[in-house]
């Protein structure tokens, strides 16, 4: 058993790889050569690497591809995507390119709210705990004025404060409710900053209300944290065109394409199993241009699948209909997105992704991403009503398997060639390329 180490932060970056090298690989030569080859070469550049994170020992690369063609509200975008998963960025492509033949995306803003709480625990009278509120409501924004006053130069700030009585939901709970716009800046920091001082004001201003006794007096403040589930800061992305454009397939008319489609999201609205795969496939597009341009995936995910499940049960993302002759596709999502502060000033891709679109606001960055993932969505949905989703996927994924294998250049571009007019499958490439080789 290998003993616990001590200290292990304090370690240079050598000294780190020395230490998970012989202990935790078999080779750890091998292990330093993988490492070190990850490093950037510019030494400016690995430093502010090595400081986004602690514990820092190498750098981990994903592919950085361009989408091209995406006509967003009549402007032309180069949509850049960092993800490691075949055919997405051909996916989002093929998608945009179809839909740019057909008036492009149109996208709008609906909300921009963001959400932090302040949980606490009150034993006393509830009405007690409401006039004080009342009372204080003022004393938690003056407060609060050295850390909103920039932000509201600019137009944000705190948009509401409320008090929530959860005791039904658990025994002496209740909450500060509040809201927040933060402009181009996803805001986490100035959210938690603002609540956690909520807290204190909130604290501090019990010890000495006149209506409270001793009991009243005992605020347990559990936590003050911002929300990721972010319902009101929404944006929708939309196409349409006639039906008789869907000139998806050889294999199915441009009416039964359409039904189809709506078809597959009514499954989806029916089936949770199949939501979450058809969700999953939209995120593919969304996660990939959130993290390109240095935005925060994880909190994304996490808010648009809660969003997914907001009546009671998880459902597309997606939404389909067929009025007048006209095939609508639309997507409504919840996305909390910044283009200044976090990685957006520190990191050299995520500052050219954000030239690439052409500097962006949040907002504008918020109907992209949404495009991104609406593009996604259609590309996959038409796969699978028409020719079934691994044609397409696994002849993306070749590479993957040829490189797994360890074929040489002439290699791959024989059996690539094979492969135009033969289903790919993994035996099936091995196959091909145990045969090339006895040749």
């Amino acid at each position: 058993m290998i003993d616990p180490i001590i200290g292990f932060s304090k370690l240079s970056k050598q000294e780190k790889i020395e230490w998970i090298a012989k202990r935790y690989t078999q080779n750890p030569k091998t292990t330093k050569n993988i490492l070190e080859r990850y490093w950037n070469s510019e030494n400016e550049v690995q430093k502010l690497h090595d400081e986004f994170i602690e514990n820092t020992i190498t750098n981990y690369y994903l592919p950085l591809g361009i989408a091209p063609n995406f006509l967003i509200n009549d402007k032309l975008y180069a949509i850049p995507m960092a993800i490691e998963e075949s055919s997405v960025v051909a996916a989002a492509s093929k998608a945009a390119k179809f839909w740019f033949d057909r008036g492009g995306f149109r996208s709008e803003i609906i909300g921009t709210e963001k959400i932090g709480q302040v949980h606490f625990m009150y034993h006393g009278d509830a009405t007690k705990l409401e006039q004080f509120f009342v009372d204080i409501h003022h004393k938690i924004l003056e407060d609060a004025k050295p850390l909103t006053k920039n932000m509201e130069k600019r137009g944000g700030g705190i948009s509401k404060i409320e008090l929530r009585n959860k005791t039904t939901d658990l025994k002496d709970y209740y909450q500060l409710h509040c809201t927040f716009e933060t402009l181009d800046a996803m805001g986490a920091n100035f959210i938690n900053s603002c609540l956690e001082q909520f807290a204190r004001t909130l604290k501090n201003e019990a010890q000495k209300y006149p209506l409270f006794d001793e009991d009243d007096r005992q605020i347990e403040i559990v936590m003050s944290i911002l929300s990721n589930y972010v319902p009101n800061c929404l944006v929708r992305a939309e196409v349409q065109c006639a039906v008789a454009d869907l000139k998806m397939s050889t294999i199915v008319s441009p009416q039964d394409f359409a039904n189809k489609m709506l078809r597959a999201i009514a499954i989806a609205n029916a089936e949770p199993h199949r939501a979450v795969t058809h969700n999953k496939g939209i995120m593919n597009g969304i996660d990939a241009v959130i993290l390109a341009t240095g935005n925060d995936f994880r909190a994304v995910e996490a808010g648009v699948h809660a969003y997914a499940a907001k009546d009671g049960k998880y459902k597309s993302l997606t939404n389909a209909r067929i009025e007048n002759g006209i095939f609508k596709f639309w997507i409504e999502i919840p996305l909390a997105l910044g283009t200044v502060g976090g990685l957006t000033n520190l990191h050299p891709l995520v500052k050219l992704a954000l030239e690439i679109l052409q500097h962006p606001s949040a907002k504008e960055l918020m109907q992209i991403v949404a495009v991104a993932g609406l593009a996604q969505n259609f590309a996959a949905l038409s796969s699978l009503v028409t020719t079934g989703i691994q044609e397409g996927h696994m002849k993306m994924h070749l590479m993957n398997i040829l490189n797994q294998l360890g074929a040489t250049d002439q290699e791959k571009a024989t059996i690539i060639d094979y492969f135009k007019n033969h289903t790919v499958t993994h035996s099936a490439a091995v196959a091909e390329l145990e045969k090339l080789r006895s040749n």
